[in-house]
């Protein structure tokens, strides 16, 4: 069975912070996420009012 590696720093994934390696990694990727550096597509049209 293979090893999970660790998304932000491609070292071996931790039990503890899986699909992680280390509580920074971890962290790393929230702020990524409040940073808006990810973003989920949508389907739905832009409008111009904002909505």
């Amino acid at each position: 069975m293979k090893t999970a590696l660790c998304p932000i720093c491609r070292k071996p994934s931790a039990e503890d912070h899986k699909p992680f390696c280390s509580r920074r990694c971890r962290e790393v990727d929230l702020g990524r996420w409040f940073g808006e550096d990810y973003k989920l597509s949508t389907e739905e049209p832009l409008t111009n009012d904002g909505e």
